[in-house]
């Protein structure tokens, strides 16, 4: 068990409360569209990063990397505050590649948020297909978001990415068709 999930285990292990599934990854490595299938799936509630920061492009111009940023910071705080808002027994899907913030910062809110168990879906990708899917998408995404200048920078990202491993982590090869009931199972299995 890593020294992470032994702190956030020992922090929450008795307390009754909020369960997570954080559908982790890189830019495009398919994390978007795994969650909207598993919350299909199961019913949760699935919050996006980029479903709470998208509005605020639509309406802001000039956003810069920067301000993107600024934009993503806040917007992970507005999951956390939802996550926390919720009554005990909540369970939520959370999309959002969560290597752009420390991890620290993640323990704080979970704990913060009452939040009791964490599981993960890894979703794994080359820097290849990273690369590939990222460029597909470019001129669907709205002004603010990084542009193709973010390729090379994603293509390392992937190479060097993992998992945070603060409970227990399903990795969800996407060289493979994706199972979204292998997942559901695996889910259902280890938040008994």
């Amino acid at each position: 068990m890593s020294e992470n999930r032994a702190a956030f285990n020992a922090d929450t292990r008795s307390q009754p409360g909020k369960r997570v599934i954080l559908v982790n990854g890189i830019p495009a490595s398919g994390k978007s569209s795994l969650a909207v299938e598993l919350s299909a799936c199961t019913g949760w509630l699935a919050l996006s990063l980029d479903g709470i920061k998208n509005p605020f492009l639509q309406r802001l111009e000039g956003v810069d990397r920067a301000f993107n940023r600024v934009l993503g910071q806040a917007s992970y705080q507005v999951i956390w505050s939802i996550v926390g808002d919720a009554p005990q027994g909540s369970t939520f899907i959370i999309d959002a590649w969560f290597g752009f913030q420390p991890k620290a910062l993640l323990i704080d809110y979970l704990q913060q948020a009452g939040v009791s168990q964490v599981v993960e879906v890894w979703c794994q990708i080359t820097a290849e297909r990273a690369a590939a899917r990222y460029q597909a998408r470019l001129g669907e995404r709205l002004p603010g978001h990084l542009g193709a200048e973010y390729i090379p920078e994603l293509k390392i990202l992937a190479g060097k990415a993992q998992p945070l491993e603060l409970g227990p982590v399903y990795y969800c090869d996407q060289e493979k068709p994706v199972d979204i009931n292998a997942i559901n199972s695996w889910i259902a299995n280890v938040l008994k």
